[in-house]
Formats: C-alpha cells, sequence, structure tokens
C-alpha cells in the first residue's frame, strides 16, 4: 500500500501551496518536463495530446467562420518590425534576436518572431488590391518566443505554442464585427468544451495590446482566486495598414486603407484547465478535451476470462466513438486507481470476476468519485450520458466557483480590503483615468480585467478617486 499512496502524496496540498501544487500535478501527471533550453518546457505526450483537441476543436470552429490556415516564417527583419512604432516598443523587452548566420555577421538583425502582426501586413500588402480581395480571413498555428524573466509550464515560458488569426477588411465595422465573432468563438469554446466559465468585455487603454485600437478579452478565475487572460481578440483599425501601405481600390475605384484584426489563444489553456478543475489527487480533465475519456482497469485480470472480458469493453467503447484505454499492466489496481486519477480521465472503468458473472461493471466519476453500477449491455451507453453529466457539472461548479469569488466595492478602502482578504475578482466604478489603474496596482498589485459588456451601476464615484464614473470594471490579481 505505501508504494500505491506514494503518487498522490508526492503531490503538495492546493490548501498548503498553490504554485507548488501545480508544478505537482504538471509534472506528475507527465504534461510536461524541463528542458536544458532555460525556460522553455519539453511539452510531453499526455500534455500535447490535450493541446491536439483543443487545436482541433478551435480549428474547426474557425474554419466555419471562414478563416483559412496559412504558414509564414519564424523570422522577422528588424526593419519591417520597426515600420508600426507602437507596436514595436511593446515587444521590445520580450523580443530574441538572430544576428548571426554560421560563422557571419547577419547585414541586419532578425527578430523570432514574438507574434507575425508585421508579417502578415507584409503579405497583404502584396496581395490585396481591390475590393474584390477582402476579406482575408487567414489563421496560423505556430509557436512564438518572447523573452520572459519569470517562466511557469504552460502559463508563461519563453517558447510557446497559438494560433494567431489576422484578417483584413474593407470597413471599420466589418473588422469591429470580426473581432467580436472571434472572441465570442473563444468564449463559447472555453464554456462548452474546457468546462470554463468567462467573463467577455474590453481591456482598458493600458491594458490593450501594442498597436491595437481596442483589445477584448475573455477573463476567467483560477481556484486560487487569481485571474488568467484566457484568450484577446483585437480590432486595429487602420493604423498597421497605414503603417505598412496596405490598400485597396474600392467599388468607385478610389484607393482606401483596409481595417484589420487579430486574435489569439495559445497553451496557457491547459494551465486553465488544471487550475480550474484540478484537486489534491491531480488533473480532472473535462470529458470533451479528455485526450482518454474512460480507462478500464481489470481487478484479478490473471483470473480466467477478465482480461478477454475487459479486452471485449475496450473494443465497444471504441466502437461507440469513445476515446478509450485498456489499463492491462502488470501494476495493482491501487496503482491504476492512483494513476487514472492523477492524469484525470473522466470515467474509470472497473471490472473483475463478480462483476462479470453478474453482467456488470462499476463506473466511478473522476470529478465527484461518486460509484455508478451499470449493466454490460449498456455500458457504451452509459458512459456517454455519464460524460456529458460531467462536464455540464465541471463547468456549474467551475461557475459556481467563480461567482461565490466575485465580489462589489465602492469606495477604496473595501476595495484594497477584499482584494487583500478575499481572493478573486472585484467589481467596482472607474473614472476611465489611467492614474487609478496605476494607483490600484502599486497600492495592492491588482490590475483591470476587463471592462464587461454586461455593465452594472454600482455607484457613481470611481472607486479610486471619487470623481464621477464612467465604466464598472472586473479587478483582480492575475497570472
Amino acid at each position: 500500500m505505501a508504494k500505491e499512496k506514494k503518487m498522490v502524496e508526492s503531490i503538495t496540498s492546493m490548501e498548503e501551496d498553490f504554485a507548488q501544487w501545480y508544478t505537482d500535478v504538471v509534472r506528475k501527471a507527465e504534461l510536461t518536463d524541463y528542458t536544458s533550453v532555460k525556460g522553455c518546457m519539453v511539452i510531453k505526450p499526455a500534455g500535447y495530446a490535450i493541446w491536439e483537441n483543443i487545436q482541433q476543436e478551435l480549428d474547426r470552429r474557425f474554419k466555419e467562420t471562414g478563416v483559412q490556415n496559412v504558414y509564414l516564417p519564424m523570422f522577422i527583419p528588424e526593419s519591417l518590425l520597426q515600420k508600426e512604432k507602437d507596436h514595436v516598443e511593446g515587444f521590445a523587452p520580450e523580443v530574441a534576436w538572430v544576428t548571426h548566420g554560421g560563422m557571419e555577421q547577419l547585414q541586419e538583425r532578425l527578430c523570432v518572431r514574438p507574434t507575425s502582426e508585421t508579417l502578415f501586413c507584409d503579405l497583404y500588402a502584396k496581395d490585396i488590391q481591390s475590393h474584390r480581395d477582402l476579406p482575408k480571413l487567414y489563421n496560423q498555428w505556430c509557436s512564438v518566443v518572447r523573452w520572459e524573466k519569470t517562466t511557469r509550464p504552460f502559463l508563461r515560458s519563453r517558447e510557446f505554442l497559438w494560433q494567431e488569426g489576422h484578417t483584413a477588411h474593407a470597413t471599420a465595422e466589418e473588422a469591429e464585427e470580426r473581432t467580436i465573432q472571434m472572441l465570442n468563438v473563444y468564449a463559447d469554446f472555453c464554456e462548452e468544451v474546457l468546462a470554463i466559465p468567462v467573463i467577455k468585455g474590453r481591456k482598458t487603454d493600458k491594458e490593450k495590446f501594442a498597436g491595437a485600437e481596442a483589445t477584448y478579452t475573455i477573463e476567467a478565475l483560477m481556484h486560487d482566486g487569481k485571474a488568467l487572460q484566457s484568450g484577446t481578440s483585437h480590432n486595429f483599425g487602420d493604423g498597421f495598414a497605414k503603417a505598412f501601405g496596405i490598400q485597396y481600390t474600392d467599388k468607385e475605384n478610389k484607393l482606401q486603407y483596409v481595417h484589420q484584426t487579430s486574435w489569439g489563444m495559445t497553451t496557457r489553456l491547459i494551465g486553465a484547465i488544471i487550475m480550474v478543475h484540478g484537486d489534491n489527487s491531480g488533473l480532472v480533465l473535462p470529458p470533451r478535451i479528455a485526450p482518454t475519456q474512460v480507462v478500464i482497469i481489470p481487478i484479478q485480470q490473471r483470473k480466467e476470462g477478465v482480461l478477454e472480458k475487459a479486452g471485449e469493453v475496450f473494443e465497444s467503447l471504441k466502437a461507440a466513438g469513445l476515446r478509450a484505454r485498456l489499463d492491462d499492466s502488470d501494476k495493482s489496481p491501487g496503482w491504476k486507481f492512483s494513476e487514472a486519477e492523477m492524469r484525470g480521465i473522466p470515467v474509470r472503468v472497473e471490472l473483475g470476476p463478480k462483476d462479470i458473472e453478474n453482467g456488470q461493471a462499476v463506473l466511478v466519476r473522476r470529478d465527484t468519485r461518486e460509484k455508478i453500477t451499470v449493466s454490460l449491455d449498456e455500458l457504451a451507453e452509459k458512459i456517454t450520458e455519464l460524460l456529458d453529466t460531467i462536464q455540464k457539472d465541471m463547468l456549474e461548479r467551475a461557475r459556481r466557483h467563480r461567482d461565490t469569488h466575485t465580489y462589489t466595492a465602492t469606495n477604496y478602502e473595501e476595495f484594497k480590503q477584499t482584494i487583500e482578504e478575499k481572493p478573486g475578482f472585484v467589481k467596482a466604478m472607474w473614472c476611465g483615468c489611467q492614474e487609478c489603474e496605476d494607483k490600484i496596482k502599486e497600492d495592492v498589485a491588482a490590475t483591470s480585467r476587463c471592462i464587461p459588456f454586461e455593465q452594472e451601476h454600482l455607484s457613481d464615484t470611481c472607486v479610486c478617486c471619487g470623481k464621477p464614473a464612467k465604466k464598472m470594471v472586473y479587478w483582480g490579481r492575475a497570472y
């Protein structure tokens, strides 16, 4: 038994040290590992399989809106990066530079892409001539490099995987419509697939993307009460188009500048899944994103007929379209149970000689550990229903957690006390001045998370300075 307990005992309790708990889960569930390249991670098969499912589902949703995939170079000439002043200033501290090719110094430094706006602009300046060429709806799946000082697996690393959508439109209205459309795609994906409820809204000017006219965001709340920006969609207006000369002739044969958008999600979402749903036994994966939805664990598998029946069950579940796995390793059942829990597999099927004799199996939910006895004849059907129930329950549980950790403050003392003593979102009114944002960050290390689309009138005055309020804002400490 001591050996079987060891796997779970090696996870630090989230109540004791949430940051260490997170690291333990990532390592013990074999999602990533450290590398000899400082600040970069190996995404192991268990972690990459989650990313593949995210990628597949997002890609399908993008294509339903008319988006096509492309691939652009990972290197950006310094002169190209310099074309949009605000953009280059925003990314300058995080840029990695290539200065040599082989033994020879390059005539012009190459930036390893931190993002690809400038490359897409360069492409669009060549490809767009007429209103008939619009809209351009492109996306690429790639990695980017940002030279972060402090790193943490999935949440912040020097190289990470993402998708970046870049679109060009004839009018400002079309660009704004696309910006909001893609934000809604992200929000629906998080709630329907990852079981993570989000707040949709606009970033303040201080927090918006460098070079953007407006940045929209979805914000999620982690188990420890910190916020995580989970996806962003940017309206660039015609600023990049003017910097890069992206023009088209309209129907009156007049030259016009295009209006652009950009939107992205990253492997940071895997960190969100861990921190929203995980527990002290490891991962808890929502069924729709879980690489393995159900694991069959034979009990007393050396007894005649047990492994054969487990194999039949495995084949029937696969045939029903479930992502199933049969654990027929020679580890003890207790160890297999712990391992399945650590890896967050939504449903465990326990099948022993007595179960087979009675024509049944025991299903165990990962999220609640509830046990259900089911007839073998109905197994595939009941597991499919159970997975749907788990998916819905996980979303509702996460929503309850968010809502019970969302507070309201109408004066500065109350605001500061809430931030310090009650981890979570704090809703408060804001005058619109960056000075108040700066003061709040300095005083309590909290930032504006978003100006939600669904506004509430909490008071007439700014929570920080007492001047007339313009907007209600979600505030919080964040990753």
